[in-house]
């Protein structure tokens, strides 16, 4: 069974920095992507950063572009998303989901595992 599961999320001050984990067990990651997404209640879901687990390759929405960082840590199974500068806009809760080879990475339709959600609060 597929889990991931986000840990990190909680409160800061606008300019400060959080770093999101998510754990991801029960499929060969190594061939599938990680996103991270995030949501404003009433608001669309929206893409963050992905990154493609057997090569490396990343990519970071505008909003969040110089500062917020996608990576992965092979050994462990763990995707993360490092944000720095966080603004009061950046509030919302943040979603890790994975992949399968060769889908569209842009529209979350295409993530078929999601975790449960970790709340960041930016206040101003």
């Amino acid at each position: 069974q597929v889990q991931l599961v986000e840990s990190g999320g909680g409160l800061v001050q606008a300019g400060g920095s959080l770093r999101l984990s998510c754990a991801a067990s029960g499929r060969t990651f190594s061939r599938y992507a990680m996103g991270w997404f995030r949501q404003i209640p009433g608001q669309e879901r929206e893409l963050v950063a992905f990154i493609i687990w057997s090569t490396g390759n990343t990519y970071h929405a505008d909003s969040v572009r110089g500062r917020f960082t996608i990576s992965r840590d092979n050994a462990k199974n763990t995707a993360y998303l490092q944000m720095n500068s966080l603004k009061p806009e950046d509030t919302a809760v943040y979603y890790c989901a994975s992949a399968p080879p060769g889908r569209w990475l842009q529209d979350g339709k295409n993530y078929d595992y999601w975790g449960q959600g970790t709340q960041v609060t930016v206040s101003s």
